[in-house]
């Protein structure tokens, strides 16, 4: 089976709610309590009167490493995300010495997050549980949410907070975890970057050891693609001790983003 249809297969498998019911529409009142920036940023992402989006699934290519001194790797991604009991679940192909694959698989699902890192897909290399990766893996769906599907940011599991003039705050709670993050815009609103401590990573000094380190996903550039903002790429950035590491640089996978679809669809 194909990369894809591997992941197709696992969406469809993971048990996950279809549809969620009556999709309440965003309306301008709902904007007036939220921060200044929010505001813009809401009104730029084209979110009012949108019906809220419940799930998506977008695929993504690009380049990837491990360590600062690492060249290069191509890659390729796939991820579903839904929002009636949160959900994420996020595969990656990575091509190590452009031949032997690795995929890496990332989920949330009921309150718990899982890394699964397999060589050739069949030798485990990783196998990641516990506070860290559920913490993690929640906020990374927080920034899903804020970047591809601002709509799924209106409920009631999600605040907003004001920063400065240009910055807000936003949490999210789920399975009586809350994770938040601090989004940037610019003057028109546009998403610039995505940051939070919610992240952890291996100690550089203590390989073994997991450390909360701030994550970063800063934006380059946006695009009106039927009536909706995409971005038209973006990196992660994990900012460690001795400098920023920027370890991901993705763009979307042309015709792939798709809302409200059906997990496994």
């Amino acid at each position: 089976m194909s990369f894809y249809g591997r992941f197709l297969r696992e969406v469809a498998c993971a048990g996950l709610t279809v549809g969620a019911g009556p999709l309440e529409t965003v309306r301008r009142s709902q904007l007036v309590s939220l921060p200044e920036p929010a505001q813009r940023y809401a009104e730029y992402m084209r979110v009012v009167d949108r019906p809220q989006d419940w799930s998506f699934r977008l695929g993504s290519s690009g380049r990837f490493r491990t360590k600062p001194d690492q060249p290069w790797m191509k890659c390729e991604a796939w991820q579903y995300s839904s929002r009636p009991a949160v959900a994420r679940i996020f595969h990656i192909r990575i091509r190590f010495g452009g031949l032997v694959p690795v995929i890496a698989r990332d989920t949330y699902l009921r309150g718990r997050g899982h890394m699964l890192v397999k060589l050739l897909d069949l030798f485990t290399i990783e196998d990641g549980m516990g506070d860290e990766y559920d913490t993690g893996e929640l906020v990374t769906y927080l920034n899903d949410a804020v970047m591809i599907a601002p709509s799924m940011l209106f409920v009631r599991e999600i605040s907003f907070s004001p920063v400065d003039a240009n910055s807000f705050e936003v949490s999210l709670t789920d399975h009586g975890r809350t994770v938040t993050a601090r989004v940037t815009v610019d003057k028109n609103g546009a998403p610039k970057d995505f940051s939070t401590t919610d992240r952890f990573c291996y100690d550089p000094k203590q390989p073994n050891k997991l450390i909360r380190a701030r994550w970063s996903t800063p934006m380059e550039g946006w695009e009106l693609v039927d009536g909706r903002r995409r971005p038209l790429s973006g990196k992660a950035v994990r900012h460690l001790p001795q400098g920023p590491f920027a370890y991901a640089d993705f763009r979307l996978i042309p015709g792939s983003l798709v809302f409200n679809v059906p997990p496994g669809l």
